[in-house]
């Protein structure tokens, strides 16, 4: 369905609002920048700052939406006879190998993650959204392997997919944060996916195989 002049309006303000509170954050720090001044100087009021994000944290992990669901999709779009952990993990080395910004392998991304870490609020905002991503994986594993709502299987599958990803994703930033180069730290995240991998159990590795249609 094609976009109407007025939903395009609001995404393009949206947008707007969105890259001038990051440049604001990149440079004096999140919890330095206030709403009032991210409202002047993307020229709206306070009020449609608010109405874009309800909170201040909305406006740094902007993007955040795609990130929750993103295990949970990698599960339901597993290949036939793939299991749950090995989709999760084919996708994520195949954005390791290509060096992709999805996993923090952009020139930058240390001073994304230099602003996470100085504010408490962020750090806070992040381990909810893990939270979120751990619920959401958990629930699509259930659903997938048509286990019973009493069945623990599922939380504690999710639990070692999702120690898999979020291990991944701090060395990455650790890694970018000591200013390390993408190439470089892609090459070493696909040893650190191996080596995970060798500790993942025979049962986390064959739970919930996709079955031919």
């Amino acid at each position: 369905m094609a976009e109407g002049l007025r939903e395009r309006k609001k995404r393009q303000t949206r947008q707007y609002i969105s890259d001038v509170a990051t440049g604001l954050f990149m440079e004096r720090g999140f919890d330095e920048v206030t709403l009032a001044e991210i409202a002047r100087a993307a020229d709206v009021s306070v009020n449609t700052v608010y109405n874009y994000f309800p909170a201040k944290e909305d406006l740094f992990f902007d993007r955040s939406k795609g990130l929750i669901d993103r295990l949970a999709r990698f599960v339901r779009a597993r290949r036939v006879g793939e299991s749950a952990a090995a989709a999760v993990l084919r996708e994520l080395r195949e954005e390791v190998e290509s060096v992709s910004p999805k996993v923090g392998l952009i020139e930058g991304y240390e001073r994304f993650m230099k602003v996470v870490h100085g504010s408490a609020a962020l750090q806070a905002r992040l381990w909810y959204m893990q939270r979120e991503q751990y619920e959401e994986l958990e629930a699509a594993l259930r659903r997938e392997a048509g286990a019973d709502g009493d069945d623990p299987m599922p939380g504690l599958i999710a639990g070692q997919i999702n120690w898999v990803h979020q291990t991944l994703m701090a060395s990455i930033a650790q890694e970018m944060v000591a200013g390390r180069k993408p190439e470089v730290v892609s090459r070493e995240a696909l040893v650190l996916l191996d080596e995970m991998e060798e500790l993942l159990s025979e049962r986390v590795l064959n739970y919930a195989v996709r079955a031919a249609d």
